[in-house]
């Protein structure tokens, strides 16, 4: 199957390219290995996307999925195995086996959640280890549980969880937070909130589910054990990057992060990156969003002037 523009990833940069593409009344296909609306889906409340004072993470995907459906732009959800290029078009291989061709790619891929790589961290994923409140908050209503990190994340779902949960402890490795300031006021003052800062997580324990973690603290290297019933985790994102190994013109940051111009262009011809797998300092609904704009219509610009 052939189109103009192959879009991998199906989050906001994704949907959002998909709509300016077929606006310019081109032919695209939206490629999705996961949940449709990507990371947004799996949030709870979203209350910094202009036009929404506050609206749940999995209603925004939903209408952002809506406007791409309005416009007809087909979503296979499949996962992309491979990706390369020959003369002036690219292939994208499905774990399908299909491949598809296009003259111009937009990979918006996004990032994963972080592990701990901790002992105990896989063998209880599922069992009480979580990388997200929304999905598995429900199943800890009225017991302990312990979120790990620092940041917008760990403070938003933890303000979740806490309506939910009848203890929870924050656990940072340091003691100042990335999170803003807002979510930070928020979750102290709840009542059944504690925050143990300066410490990590050294084991997670159970037997056919979490049971307790085991603690230290940074700076005085006590190690200590915590009753807990689930342990969520929040401690950054990983880059979805690996379906560009085959174009080696393309830099990463340090952190494993596309490089790439606001415009979202690389150093090869017809290929774009947009949303949170390309580096930048701030990675929001809005931002990917803006990405996805740019991505929709340079790809556009990039088939006009080249076919």
């Amino acid at each position: 199957m052939e189109y103009d523009i192959i879009i991998i990833g199906g989050g906001p940069a994704g949907f959002t390219a998909g709509i300016y593409v077929a606006r310019a009344m081109y032919k695209a296909i939206i490629i999705e290995k996961g949940v449709a609306g990507g990371q947004v889906a799996i949030s709870d409340i979203v209350d910094n996307y202009p036009g929404f004072i506050e609206i749940k993470g999995s209603e925004l995907s939903q209408k952002m999925l809506e406007h791409v459906m309005k416009f007809e732009v087909p979503i296979e959800y499949d996962e992309v195995i491979d990706l390369w290029k020959e003369d002036r078009y690219f292939y994208v291989k499905l774990l399908s086996e299909k491949i598809l061709k296009s003259k111009a790619v937009i990979v918006a891929t996004g990032a994963s959640p972080r592990k701990l790589n901790v002992p105990g961290e896989m063998e209880f994923y599922g069992r009480g280890v979580s990388y997200c409140a929304v999905c598995d908050g429900a199943f800890f209503r009225n017991k302990v549980v312990a979120v790990v990190g620092g940041g917008d994340s760990a403070f938003t779902e933890g303000l979740y969880l806490s309506n939910i949960v009848s203890k929870l402890y924050l656990i940072h490795r340091r003691d100042q937070f990335r999170a803003q300031k807002l979510y930070v006021e928020r979750l102290k003052e709840r009542n059944n909130v504690e925050f143990i800062l300066n410490t990590v997580v050294k084991e997670i324990k159970g037997d056919r589910k979490v049971k307790e973690v085991i603690l230290q603290n940074v700076k005085t290297n006590e190690i200590f054990n915590l009753q807990v019933d689930g342990i969520f985790i929040y401690i950054g994102m990983v880059p979805q990057n690996q379906i560009l190994k085959n174009f080696k013109e393309i830099k990463y940051d340090e952190s494993g992060f596309v490089i790439a111009d606001e415009t979202t262009r690389t150093p090869v011809e017809g290929l774009f990156v947009a949303g949170d797998l390309r580096s930048k300092h701030l990675r929001q609904i809005a931002t990917a969003v803006s990405d996805g704009a740019y991505a929709g219509t340079l790809a556009v610009e990039y088939i006009q002037h080249n076919f």
